[in-house]
């Protein structure tokens, strides 16, 4: 597995990250199988893929507990990466909880539940304007000088919340949706974070199942989906027929449209890493098999052409 800096001079990381949210119930619905979880992390890691990354209102600390548990014993293997600041409660977002307390209450509980002594990458989830960023940041830096944690992560921000971020303490890694589908980011944010040197952890690559060739319309009624404007009606008709272009350089390069997806992210550059989403062992080939694909310029220009920003119809939670 080829490794990326996450920063000027930063940690040496696995090119792709395994993203470890959907092992846990996040929204209220069912949690995948526990075993299988574990066995994904620990495949994971023996194939060279150390950046695991997890939050800890994920299924209430529940998704801690389970990297804890795949860890043990190899706690070097892994570079965990861990969000805060989000509350929860039955399965609703209720807000953000950015305070300084509450940070150094949040990381205590973090580090219990992992069985580490350190966490590699501390990042708040958002930053919403409702403690001074300089708060907020402050105290991560002050639990970095106490030995509880080794760099600064960022994650959904703005470019100047960024630059600001940056300037109070350096950080490490800014962790943000990207894919084909939502490149809105690539005006302004992804330079700012080239500028600076900052790492980029982006996840989302298949846009939320949009780019996997897989989702038909109309969705089932309960589908989470719905929510957003780009998986309805009219507008989710015309997203999957973008995608037929997608699918067809799939099927003539002899891949799966998600690794297309995938591998077109980590073409965008050396500093950027694709985080996948995996509950599963048998997804662990076909995703390392995805960063090893690459583009003539002619397909890449394809994609690019087809998939230009406000390609797609109707938002998302990415485009807030």
């Amino acid at each position: 597995m080829t490794t990326i800096a996450l920063g000027n001079n930063g940690p040496l990381v696995s090119k792709l990250g395994l993203g470890c949210m959907r092992m846990s119930s996040i929204w209220g619905g069912a949690t995948n199988d526990e075993n299988e979880s574990i066995a994904t992390i620990q495949m994971a890691l023996d194939s060279g893929i150390n950046f695991l990354n997890t939050g800890d209102f994920y299924g209430s600390g529940h998704n801690e507990l389970l990297v804890g548990k795949a860890i043990k014993g190899r706690r070097d293997d892994a570079f965990i990466s861990v969000k805060f600041g989000a509350i929860f409660y039955g399965g609703k977002l209720l807000g953000l909880d950015l305070r300084p307390v509450a940070i150094k209450n949040f990381i205590n509980y973090s580090l219990v539940r992992l069985g580490v002594d350190t966490i590699d990458l501390y990042q708040p989830c958002r930053l919403d304007g409702s403690v001074p960023i300089e708060d907020v940041i402050g105290t991560v830096a002050d639990l970095i000088k106490e030995g509880k944690v080794r760099y600064l992560g960022v994650s959904e921000i703005t470019s100047d919340q960024l630059r600001q971020a940056n300037s109070i303490y350096p950080v490490s890694a800014l962790e943000i949706g990207y894919s084909l589908a939502d490149r809105q980011i690539e005006s302004d944010l992804l330079p700012t974070a080239k500028e600076l040197g900052i790492g980029v952890v982006a996840f989302a690559n298949t846009a939320e199942g949009l780019l996997t060739g897989e989702m038909k319309a109309p969705l089932p009624a309960n589908d989470y989906h719905l929510h957003f404007s780009r998986f309805q009606g009219e507008n989710l008709l015309k997203n999957l027929e973008k995608v037929e272009v997608l699918k067809q350089m799939a099927s003539e390069k002899g891949y799966t449209p998600t690794q297309l997806a995938i591998a077109w992210v980590n073409a965008q550059g050396g500093h950027i890493m694709p985080l996948v989403n995996m509950s599963r062992r048998s997804r662990l080939p076909e995703n390392i098999q995805a960063m090893e694909i690459r583009f003539t310029p002619e397909e890449m220009n394809r994609l690019n052409t087809h998939f230009s920003q406000g390609a797609i119809s109707g938002g998302t939670y990415l485009q807030r």
